[in-house]
């Protein structure tokens, strides 16, 4: 359980996560963020936020091989996330252990990109949402983020993002500080 927020400018996007780590009834505070940047080999900066699993951020995190993002990909970065970005990605879960099947379709995690200006939502089916608004959350306190960033359109982006941390932690059982904010 957590909450995960990411906010763009079309060109930078931020990312921001709580710490908290749920199983069941239990909560431990994580000193492994939920929010990290990744370089690629072209130094594109990728910010992720994922919710689900450690071990899914793990693994994309230090396993995941980033695609290459070439010219060509970037007159439609949708295709490019969807095509390329992908692939990788299941390879990558599959090889660490972390992919399961549900009515005989693969399923992973649910997690926020930004890149490039750009917000990506990766569900667990593997679609990948571009959000309307330029800004979106996800976890268990995706409802409390979405209704703070709304209102909060006059704030800077750090600001908004804690804000809509601090609202989430205030009203669910399953998000708490401290929070962590990467940007592209």
């Amino acid at each position: 359980m957590t909450c995960i927020i990411a906010l763009t400018d079309r060109t930078t996007v931020w990312i921001g996560g709580d710490s908290a780590g749920v199983a069941g009834l239990n909560l431990e505070i994580r000193d492994d963020s939920k929010v990290f940047r990744r370089e690629d080999k072209n130094k594109n900066i990728w910010a992720f936020g994922f919710t689900t699993s450690f071990r899914m951020g793990q693994l994309i995190r230090y396993d995941l091989e980033l695609p290459e993002l070439t010219a060509e990909d970037e007159q439609n970065i949708h295709r490019f996330m969807v095509k390329k970005f992908i692939p990788a990605l299941r390879k990558c879960l599959a090889a660490g252990g972390w992919q399961s099947k549900k009515e005989d379709r693969e399923v992973s995690g649910k997690f926020l990109i930004g890149l490039r200006g750009n917000i990506f939502t990766i569900d667990s089916d593997y679609q990948v949402a571009i959000p309307h608004n330029a800004f979106t959350a996800v976890g268990a306190g995706e409802n409390i983020a979405l209704g703070a960033l709304f209102v909060s359109g006059d704030k800077l982006p750090e600001e908004r993002i804690l804000n809509a941390l601090e609202a989430a932690e205030t009203f669910s059982t399953v998000v708490r500080k401290p929070f962590n904010i990467v940007t592209t």
